[in-house]
């Protein structure tokens, strides 16, 4: 919940701007607020390479939730991806990993890629239960998927111990979980599904430990938070990516 419409438009200008030139297959994906959404498709529609994320939407398809935003109305100005199980929204918003078993769904329904978010607290960090924790959340949320439909959710683990505590996750520990969760959807879904799933780490990446992060061979790439909101900041992590 950051900058203005304005601001955000630097923003997204100064990125774009930049120069940077990404890789065959790598992807930019900008998740504005609500209200910029359309100013933003409008901003990113003539780079190939750069998509359209929503920053979450509601567990219902449509009705009387004042102030809640759905999936189809996502779908209808244009939105590539969206964001679902931030640990924000698990944390100031009760999300559970029921109801966001139910957004996925409305996710996919609507043609929207679920950015997917899991990780652990501090607590369960310290009691080395971070494995367990984390299995449960894709077991709830994403196992009633089939195969065809999980090939299009990208996943992105935050060490929530780790964002805004000024302690950081090395990157053999989010190489280490990046590994396990692969491994759990390769159990659950086959090696090939898993090989092909993008795991994003989402734990303060910045310019001065993203190349080590990203070097990692389970980390496909980065959900940045706070970095991104200083355009050079964000061009440098992005051009870390191998």
């Amino acid at each position: 919940m950051n900058l203005t419409l304005a601001q955000g438009e630097q923003l997204i200008n100064d990125i774009l701007n930049s120069g940077l030139k990404l890789k065959d297959g790598q992807e930019v994906v900008i998740a504005t607020p609500f209200p910029y959404l359309l100013k933003a498709k409008a901003l990113l529609k003539n780079y190939p390479g750069f998509y359209l994320a929503a920053q979450n939407c509601y567990a219902e398809k449509s009705g009387a939730y004042t102030g809640e935003v759905s999936a189809e109305m996502l779908q209808s100005v244009g939105v590539d991806y969206v964001i679902l199980g931030h640990s924000e929204r698990r944390e100031y918003f009760n999300e559970s990993n029921a109801m966001l078993a139910k957004k996925i769904d409305l996710a996919l329904a609507n043609g929207l890629k679920p950015i997917f978010c899991c990780g652990e607290p501090l607590e369960v960090r310290k009691a080395e239960t971070q494995n367990q924790y984390v299995a449960k959340q894709l077991e709830e949320s994403l196992y009633h998927l089939s195969a065809e439909q999980l090939k299009n959710v990208v996943i992105a683990y935050e060490p929530i111990w780790a964002i805004g505590t000024g302690l950081t996750a090395s990157a053999q520990q989010a190489q280490d979980m990046h590994a396990f969760i692969r491994a759990q959807i390769a159990e659950k879904y086959g090696r090939e599904v898993a090989l092909h799933l993008t795991i994003l780490y989402g734990g303060s990446a910045k310019p001065g430990n993203a190349g080590e992060l990203f070097a990692c061979p389970d980390v496909d790439g980065g959900l940045i938070g706070g970095a991104s909101l200083v355009a050079a900041d964000f061009v440098a992590i992005t051009e870390k990516l191998p």
